[in-house]
């Protein structure tokens, strides 16, 4: 069996996986853009948060499905499932956090890299 190997922008996969999280109503979705970071870890980071354990695993899951059904591409890794206040999926070029709304405040991650590129998206509550 020969495997073959998906290419996939950066750009695209962002725009996957805010689809997805806005499918299940993820909320205050939040880009941050490195790819003007020397030396960054990643292209970008995308941030949301949910309304319990129950609605982050939900997010979580449905991006995932949404980037897999639409390009073909698995996380590379996840984490954060066992409490679901803060779960971790990485693509590695674009890197998802799906927090509950007190987790994400307390860690802020938004505030820690005022040299990337910002964007907010529109979500519906």
């Amino acid at each position: 069996m020969i495997r073959q190997k998906i290419q996939i922008t950066s750009e695209k996969l962002a725009d996957a996986i805010i689809e997805g999280i806005k499918d299940k109503k993820g909320l205050e979705i939040t880009q941050l853009g490195f790819k003007k970071i020397k030396n960054a870890i990643c292209d970008s980071f995308i941030i949301c948060h949910g309304n319990s354990s129950t609605h982050v695993e939900a997010i979580a899951d449905g991006l995932v499905e949404h980037v897999r059904i639409k390009h073909g591409v698995k996380p590379w890794r996840s984490e954060g499932y066992q409490n679901a206040e803060w779960v971790l999926i990485d693509y590695v070029d674009v890197v998802v956090h799906v927090f509950q709304q007190q987790t994400r405040n307390y860690y802020r991650l938004e505030d820690l890299w005022s040299d990337a590129e910002f964007k907010q998206f529109e979500t519906v509550e």
